[in-house]
């Protein structure tokens, strides 16, 4: 096989979910979703290069928080990826982070997914999609669909995608000081509803046809995180994020998946800028973003 002397860059995107739904837990630990998943304009870079063993190294926001070991799921990616092909796994791959660290936008995940697809290229091994989506459910519920982009509905834990449509949206996330551990929001979902029946998981019709309408008034009142209530238990500081972004405009707010970030729906462009701008002045998040979706998903950059 051919394998490439160069570098190779793939961009990945951040995640929101627009519709999160979530069933009681399994006899597995996992809970069965309804994870209506937009890739948004907010992109990770993975650059995988030849090298004598497997490392990692990591520049960008946050970066210090980053596990640079064998936890970091681009090194999991490789090593997964190295074993199935029967070679070693012997690479550095180099994340540029801009996507939030532990913030509920997939970061982690969407690295993940990178990095199998950039190694597949260094090594030249044109494993076939549906292999490399296999190993994207062994690494994490989220990371299939990094690979994929654009707008699907997750079911199972998150891992199984029917993709559905999207028209363009514009968005405002605020990035809050430290991290939550997704493991703990879930913990919290399950004590704040121990004792009450937890409906099936579903996602709204109404919802994917105003996904799919592009219009940003029609999707605003059906934006809904059933996780929002645990993370808001375990980061109480976050409902004024909340209440800042959407006294400043905002059409709708909610927790990005299992948080700190904050996701905001805004009518255009020029509305982004006008709360992004007053979240960062209302002193309640560390900083702002903003990003347009849909977007695409792991691609690669230069080979």
């Amino acid at each position: 096989m051919s394998v490439p002397r160069t570098p190779v860059t793939v961009r990945v995107p951040a995640k929101v979910n627009v519709r999160l739904a979530v069933g009681a837990a399994r006899p597995d630990g996992f809970h069965d979703l309804a994870n209506v998943f937009l890739a948004v304009s907010l992109f990770d870079e993975v650059t995988a290069s030849p090298a004598d063993g497997l490392t990692v190294t990591c520049a960008g926001p946050d970066a210090d928080q980053v596990p640079l070991d064998r936890t970091n799921l681009a090194a999991r990616a490789a090593e997964i990826l190295a074993r199935r092909a029967g070679i070693e796994p012997a690479v550095h791959l180099h994340i540029a982070k801009r996507i939030p660290v532990a913030g509920g936008m997939a970061g982690g995940s969407a690295d993940g997914a990178a990095a199998l697809l950039a190694c597949d290229a260094l090594w030249g091994l044109d494993t076939p999609r549906a292999e490399l989506l296999d190993i994207c459910a062994v690494l994490g519920s989220d990371v299939p669909f990094s690979l994929v982009g654009g707008a699907a509905l997750g079911t199972g834990r998150g891992e199984l995608l029917t993709p559905v449509e999207a028209g363009a949206f514009h968005w405002v996330f605020a990035v809050a000081d430290g991290g939550l551990s997704t493991p703990a929001v879930f913990r919290e979902f399950d004590r704040l509803t121990a004792g009450t029946p937890v409906p099936p998981p579903v996602a709204p019709p109404a919802l994917l046809t105003a996904l799919a309408s592009g219009d940003p008034q029609a999707l605003a009142p059906l934006l809904a995180n059933d996780l929002q209530a645990a993370a808001l238990s375990l980061r109480p500081q976050l409902a004024a994020t909340l209440a800042a972004g959407t006294e400043a405009g905002a059409l709708a707010a909610l927790v990005s998946g299992s948080g700190p970030t904050t996701a905001f729906l805004v009518r255009d462009q020029e509305a982004a800028g006008k709360v992004a701008a007053a979240l960062e002045a209302s002193g309640t998040c560390r900083t702002t973003r903003t990003a347009s979706s849909p977007a695409p998903g792991a691609t690669v950059r230069q080979r």
